[in-house]
């Protein structure tokens, strides 16, 4: 019988463990999104694509479908979703680990001011109107409603309606990676003087605060939210390196 993986996903890490596993006759994985991405790529091996009512929903899920681990490989903002794996790996007593990219790290030329939240990235652009690209996708964009005096270009996969808030936003739609000379030359053509940006640590979108760096624009950073303790892992050969000792355990019935 084929052990099962549930893995919490929305990543390019989810997707390519998710391959990897697929190829091995071991395991029996199912690949699960959000449903936030109107856009989404769906990949040809088993998938799901929707919430699981809540912590509670998720527990009950995996007892019901018999998983034997669960990975959460979703985005290091996707708080609620890590929050609700923490507590149905505990309430199930399932092996549990996040696949977690490691944060971006400021390196000489950068002129960060790092804040905790949405909330504080708005009160750190200051009272002076400014022109901020605002790289945060499409669900955060409602905490700059308290500076609405600033000149904001937001960015998003998917296209939406700026608040109402924000008179002075303007959309664009774009799907990384984006390179060096591309990010370069859109914030010199739109006279970018701030950038914020979730410390998201994702390769594909680095470029912009490289970007940044080489034309001395400041960048305010938001910080990855807490999440309940739990084991973490960096690389896919490290989850599938744990994976293959929990099959292996389980057929000597560890």
């Amino acid at each position: 019988m084929s052990f099962g993986v549930l893995i919490l996903g929305g990543t390019s890490e989810a997707r390519l463990l998710s391959e990897a596993l697929a190829h091995d006759p071991r395991f029996a994985v199912l690949l699960s999104f959000a449903g936030r991405t109107e856009s989404l790529v769906r990949p040809g091996l088993p998938h799901r694509v929707g919430g699981f009512g809540g912590a509670q929903g998720l527990s009950a899920f995996l007892r019901a479908c018999g998983y034997r681990a669960l990975i959460d490989a979703t985005h290091a903002f996707a708080a609620q979703i890590s929050r609700n794996a923490a507590y149905a790996a505990h309430a199930t007593g399932l092996p549990f680990v996040r696949l977690v990219r490691a944060p971006w790290q400021p390196v000489a030329g950068d002129l960060w001011r790092e804040v905790p939240d949405m909330q504080a990235a708005a009160r750190a652009l200051g009272s002076s109107a400014r022109r901020v690209f605002l790289s945060i996708g499409r669900l955060e964009v409602d905490a700059f409603c308290a500076a609405p005096q600033h000149d904001y270009l937001l960015r998003a996969v998917e296209p939406f309606a700026p608040p109402a808030g924000l008179p002075r936003a303007r959309l664009i739609t774009a799907r990384g990676p984006f390179s060096l000379v591309d990010e370069r030359a859109l914030l010199e053509r739109e006279r970018i003087e701030l950038l914020v940006s979730k410390n998201a640590g994702t390769p594909s979108t680095y470029a912009k605060i490289e970007a940044a760096r080489a034309l001395g624009v400041p960048v305010v950073m938001v910080q990855r939210p807490e999440l309940p303790p739990a084991p973490e892992l960096a690389t896919q050969e490290a989850a599938l390196a744990w994976l293959a000792r929990l099959h292996d355990e389980s057929l000597r019935g560890v």
